[in-house]
């Protein structure tokens, strides 16, 4: 089969599971990047201080006050060595509040906000007795619980290598995807309780499902139901709060970020498909966000990146992805370095 038939048929594999919330998902067959755009791209809506610049960010999400919260890197892809303050407060207009954790984190990845409004942070890279960990702020910066082990790498159950997303559950339970290489290191998902005790692990590198190649974001839909962006398998697959498979959805393109909000819309970045064999390879696939649902699974709007057919293995375009109570998408970029906000026309 070419690559032209590939592109224009998306095989997606149904798994019934025995679920807490509901049955199986329905799936829609479609052709990758057709959907239409109905958005207009604001760039440097966000308004930081004089002097100061956007780094890469792969982390935005929003408050229960509208406020939007950036995790960036430093002005830079790293703050190793930096005594800037990268977990960033703006209003609901893209003003300045304020910033903190200064000096505490190396690379900061995941971002989510809980419903008491604490910030979770997960830091993918190791040194100098920092990263590889989980932090946990209230707004004020101070630092409330920190899961794993500051500076140390492992795979056990109070270690990560690479975490790249953190989730909390309504009933408190603590979710973080753990791995960032395709066959290096880590490749699962580790589950704690309230508390932060450890409850279970799945995964392991591999096309398998349950299995992964870098487990790169988390999302929860109304029903309870996990969705794992499993990028390095070109897919997202979704699970019970336990870990059962239920299904493997691949028309959302390579998954980078996922947001899902209340109403069960559901929002995912692709920043590195590309047609070139190696890394990122996704035959007929561009870059950009597709907007769907998280019920049936369909695909109906698509919004092209910057550099949509980009062949380099770098990434490109948003990573980070979250979305206001007026439907309004904001993007974490990590090569433009900026927060895209993106306006239903």
């Amino acid at each position: 089969m070419g690559i032209a038939v590939r592109a224009a048929v998306l095989v997606a594999t149904i798994v019934a599971g025995s679920l807490e919330c509901g049955g199986a998902l329905a799936q829609t067959d479609g052709i990758p990047n057709s959907q239409p755009n109905p958005y207009r791209r604001i760039e440097h809506f966000l308004k930081l201080p004089a002097g100061r610049s956007m780094g890469s960010s792969s982390a935005v999400a929003i408050d229960h006050a509208g406020h939007i919260w950036v995790a960036e890197r430093c002005g830079a892809n790293n703050c190793a060595g930096s005594s800037i303050d990268p977990i960033v407060e703006f209003d609901a207009n893209g003003n300045f509040v304020k910033a903190f954790g200064g000096g505490m984190l190396l690379f900061p990845h995941g971002f989510f906000i809980d419903s008491a409004d604490h910030i979770w942070v997960t830091d993918g890279h190791v040194g100098d007795g920092k990263g590889d960990d989980v932090l946990e702020f209230d707004q004020s910066g101070k630092l409330l619980r920190t899961l794993g082990k500051p500076g140390v790498a492992g795979a056990g159950r109070d270690t990560f290598h690479e975490p790249n997303a953190v989730l909390i559950a309504p009933n408190g339970c603590i979710f973080v995807s753990d791995g960032h290489e395709p066959g290096v290191g880590n490749a699962r998902v580790v589950k704690f309780d309230k508390d932060g005790k450890f409850m279970k692990e799945w995964g392991g590198h591999g096309n398998g499902p349950g299995q992964f190649e870098a487990p790169h974001t988390l999302a929860m839909d109304s029903k309870g139901r996990l969705f794992v962006g499993d990028r390095g398998n070109n897919r997202i697959q979704i699970f019970d709060q336990d870990g059962k498979f239920v299904a493997s959805w691949t028309q959302f393109g390579r998954p980078s970020g996922i947001y899902i909000d209340k109403h069960d819309v559901l929002y995912v970045t692709d920043s590195e498909s590309r047609e070139t064999e190696g890394y990122g390879h996704h035959p007929g696939w561009k870059r950009g966000i597709r907007v769907g649902s998280a019920r049936d699974g369909v695909v109906n709007a698509f919004i092209p990146d910057l550099q949509p057919d980009q062949q380099q293995t770098f990434t490109t375009g948003g990573e980070g992805i979250a979305a206001d109570a007026h439907g309004a998408i904001y993007s974490a970029q990590v090569d433009p370095r900026d927060i895209f906000k993106f306006e239903k026309q």
